[in-house]
């Protein structure tokens, strides 16, 4: 008799975790994703653009007490990169947003009807929004939304010109891991959210996006075509980086 054999049997490997939780942090909660990375070596801990989320991305199998031990290790680290973050929302009568980089009270008309506008009264910015207050949010998204598309499509148009490159077309989009981006055919997309930035910061995100019209990269070619389209490049990626993700906490919703 042969003795028979018997095939090893492949067992599917577990599918990773992820798990969903709120996070106490000082007086904030915070949600908080945990998901399990089979190439992960070491605890990861990131802040969401805007500061409304954390993300801890851990190896497979960890166990519950080693991540609670992590949270409550850089519990100090994440007060202080929260701090920044403002737990006041400004969209509501007697808010203030910025467009432009100059800051203007917002003011609910009371009206039912009427459109979202920016307007100068008395020497004070004023943003003179209508309808339902539990709208507002939503129509000064919508306002922000046509102001950056009209600033972005004519400064983007006007870059592209200088360097001769076509662009396919623009569009807005709400964005949180970049400001912008440029596909291979000429599709040119943007956070709206820039255009509560200093005309400054709108031009450079233009002309940003542009270059890769030319150089689809981030290499040194790049970088000059670049300042040459931007002269305060410098200026306005350190401003970017100092206040860019103070524009992503603010909630339209």
């Amino acid at each position: 008799m042969f003795a028979l054999l018997k095939k090893p049997v492949r067992r599917s490997p577990k599918p990773l975790q992820t798990v969903k939780r709120t996070l106490a942090v000082g007086d904030r909660a915070m949600p908080l994703t945990i998901k399990e990375n089979s190439r992960a070596t070491r605890i990861t801990l990131r802040i969401e653009p805007g500061g409304r989320a954390l993300n801890l991305t851990i190896p497979v199998g960890l166990k519950h007490f080693e991540v609670d031990d992590f949270l409550s290790r850089h519990e100090g680290w994440l007060k202080t990169k929260l701090a920044k973050f403002s737990l006041d929302n400004p969209i509501r009568p007697g808010g203030a947003i910025s467009i432009r980089g100059i800051e203007h009270r917002i003011e609910h008309t009371g009206s039912l009807r009427g459109i979202t506008q920016a307007l100068v009264i008395d020497g004070e910015h004023v943003l003179k929004v209508s309808g339902l207050e539990e709208h507002m949010g939503r129509r000064i998204s919508t306002f922000l939304k046509k102001e950056a598309r009209h600033d972005l499509e004519a400064l983007a148009r006007r870059h592209a010109a200088s360097i001769r490159k076509p662009i396919a077309s623009v569009s807005m989009k709400d964005t949180r891991s970049r400001w912008g981006s440029c596909s291979w055919d000429g599709n040119l997309s943007f956070s709206w959210r820039i255009v509560m930035a200093p005309p400054l910061i709108i031009d450079y995100l233009a002309a940003h996006e542009v270059a890769h019209l030319k150089e689809m990269n981030h290499g040194p070619k790049f970088w000059a075509l670049c300042g040459d389209l931007c002269p305060r490049m410098d200026e306005a990626r350190r401003w970017l980086k100092l206040h860019g993700s103070q524009l992503h906490a603010i909630d339209f919703s």
